[in-house]
């Protein structure tokens, strides 16, 4: 893969990133490098060798949903807060 300053530019376009043209020219020396020494990898020879997806034997945990009975009613819990409008908690604007 070659890296050029139009491919720089591109980069910093889809990342939003504002750069200027020393900066250009100094990530497109750095991501070609990058490049240089990841395709080294090319050069092993993998035959035979299973990919590895993940380096722990992890697996997640399910357990089946279940509804169970709460000590607090809807009244009770509401009369915790500070302001309720139509059975809901009313809380300050975000935006």
């Amino acid at each position: 893969m070659e890296i050029n300053q139009e491919t720089v530019a591109h980069l910093a376009e889809l990342s939003n990133f504002s750069l200027s043209e020393e900066e250009g020219k100094r990530l497109e020396s750095d991501l070609a490098g990058i490049i240089d020494y990841i395709s080294q990898l090319d050069e092993l020879n993998t035959e035979g060798i299973e990919p590895t997806y993940q380096v722990f034997e992890m697996e997640n945990v399910w357990r089946p949903d279940q509804i169970e009975p709460q000590e607090a009613d809807r009244e009770e819990l509401l009369s915790l807060t500070k302001e309720v409008r139509n059975n809901q908690i009313k809380v300050p604007k975000v935006l």
